[in-house]
Parts: C-alpha cells; sequence; structure tokens
C-alpha cells in the first residue's frame, strides 16, 4: 500500500515545519518532518554522529541513510498507532529532499500535492533561520555560513523535486504571509 501525501516543499527556513505541526494537528493527518527526526537522535549513537557530522558542516545526509530512516520511523509510528496509513494523510517534510530520494520512495508514496512554500528573498530566511536557531537551540540554523550553505543545496538539489513530481501537483503558497493565512491557502487547496 502506498501511503497517501502531502509534500511540503521549500527552503530552510520557508515554514515547512511550523505548517506541518499545525495540520499534523487535525485528525485524518500525520505530519512527518525528517530533520526533527534526525534532531531526535541520541548523539552518541553511531547514526546521531553521522548526522552531527553532516548538518554541522550544513550538508545533507546521504539518500540511503536518511530513506532507512524515514522507513524505520514510519514502521515506528504505524506500530505505535500515532499513524494510520488506512485512514491518515501523510504531511511530510524535508523528504523527498532532492529527485534520487523521490524515485528511492516512488513506489510508496502516492503524493496528492505539493505546497511549495515561497519566500523569494535569501536575506528573509536567513534571518528566520537565526532566530529559530536561538529560539529552539537548533545548531544547524546557528551559523550563517552553514545557513547559506543549506540554501544553496536547495537551489541545487532540492527545487528539482518539482519538476519530478510536474506542474500539476505543485500549489505555490506565498510563505511571507502570517502563518494562519499559510495554513489557510494550504486547506483551501487541500480542499480542491
Amino acid at each position: 500500500m502506498k501511503y497517501k501525501v502531502f509534500l511540503i516543499f521549500g527552503a530552510p527556513g520557508s515554514g515547512k515545519g511550523t505548517l506541518g505541526r499545525i495540520i499534523g494537528n487535525i485528525p485524518g493527518f500525520y505530519h512527518m518532518a525528517c530533520g526533527d527526526v534526525f534532531r531526535g537522535l541520541d548523539v552518541s549513537s553511531e547514526l546521531g554522529q553521522n548526522f552531527l557530522r553532516y548538518s554541522s558542516k550544513g550538508e545533507l545526509v546521504p539518500d540511503g541513510i536518511t530513506i532507512d530512516l524515514w522507513k524505520q520511523h514510519m514502521e515506528k509510528m504505524g506500530g505505535l498507532g500515532r499513524y494510520k496509513p488506512d485512514i491518515d494523510h501523510l504531511v511530510l517534510d524535508g523528504i523527498p529532499r532532492n529527485v534520487h530520494q523521490a524515485e528511492m520512495l516512488r513506489d510508496e508514496l502516492d503524493v496528492k500535492k505539493i505546497f511549495y512554500l515561497t519566500v523569494g528573498d535569501m536575506e528573509v530566511l536567513i534571518e528566520r533561520m537565526k532566530r529559530r536557531a536561538l529560539k529552539d537551540n537548533r545548531l544547524d540554523d546557528a551559523n550563517e555560513e552553514v545557513i547559506r550553505q543549506r540554501l544553496e543545496i536547495y537551489e541545487e538539489e532540492s527545487k528539482e523535486v518539482l519538476s519530478f513530481y510536474g506542474p500539476k501537483l505543485s500549489v505555490p503558497i506565498d510563505a511571507k504571509q502570517y502563518p494562519y493565512e499559510v495554513l489557510r491557502d494550504v486547506l483551501l487547496a487541500i480542499r480542491t
């Protein structure tokens, strides 16, 4: 069985996690943020050390590790009854991050729509991420050089995911709006 999926897509700092957490609280939806799963790893474990090694430099964790971790997490959440694939829509952010990951997940994801959060100004994204680093103690957002590296990787690799799924699934959402306005636009798009 394929997962029924809504992808939240956008540059780091565009509000994917905020939006995903809100939607994930609505019955019938389950939010999974790949970055949160990685940041929740025990840093003394081998996987936790691997994550820190990549994230501290603004690099992406290799695709194989990412997909394996995602699969383990989804099985665990299904086993605990937090996610019910037969009735829940899965709301993903941070995965797939590139075309290779999208290809690796082709047989598992039935993507219904992609909510593409657009900001348009890199400096706005950088300021958002710096505030997030202070507020949420996010080490991967504390260094401006690392932030710029992450934004560069997004431009080079991640944006191609939109092309992989095609323009019919992509719904552009202005992420410069207030969060409740972003949520409104997404919920209206889910209805159609």
